[in-house]
């Protein structure tokens, strides 16, 4: 199936999607790497305020190209960066804030029951960074500068961004598990 969603995303925009299916989205996204990861658990446990809100947030996986011209921030470039990386926090980020979905390359590891009825992993293609600034319609913000242009966090209005394929549903299928699995299988049976 292929859905068009506008964030901030609603639960039942997520709970319909299945692994495999294809996803548009328009609205207001945030680029988050590591060390805004790190950054949001560690106001958490401060009890400090975001200076944005993550309710039916999106976090793009994403250290953007940007560029400051007479009106303002420019993207660049905006392509995916590898999700992995941010496995071990988005548990306890997803038990802190209302996010309903991740944007990213290459999956995430031990985050399926993390993720079951709260969000989704979406898989965007590598690669594709230029490609990626053309769903970007403007920077409508920028956080935490401190961390270096990479690693702040960014607010992206986004038309029609994507594809993105529903690499985990909100109801514990992982397609790179899968293909994992069925992987060490095949090599399994070589042997």
């Amino acid at each position: 199936m292929e859905y068009r969603f506008t964030v901030p995303l609603k639960k039942d925009d997520i709970i319909q999607l299945r692994a495999g299916d294809i996803v548009y989205l328009s609205g207001k996204v945030f680029t988050a790497r590591d060390e805004a990861h790190a950054r949001i658990i560690e106001m958490a446990k401060n009890e400090q305020k975001l200076p944005f809100d993550l309710a039916g947030a999106v976090i793009y996986h994403c250290g953007p190209l940007i560029k400051e011209g007479d009106s303002g921030w420019e993207v660049v470039a905006a392509g995916p960066t590898t999700s992995a990386r941010m496995s071990r926090m988005t548990p306890e980020i997803l038990a802190i804030h209302g996010i309903h979905a991740f944007v990213g390359k290459g999956g995430m590891e031990n985050v399926t029951e993390a993720m079951q009825n709260k969000a989704v992993y979406l898989a965007f293609t590598g690669g594709c960074a230029a490609l990626a600034a053309i769903g970007i319609e403007s920077v409508v913000s920028v956080h935490w500068l401190d961390l270096g242009m990479p690693e702040a966090v960014w607010e992206l209005e986004l038309k029609d961004f994507g594809p993105l394929v529903v690499g985990i549903d909100a109801h514990g299928n992982d397609m790179f598990l899968d293909v994992r699995n069925k992987a060490m299988l095949a090599y399994s049976m070589i042997e």
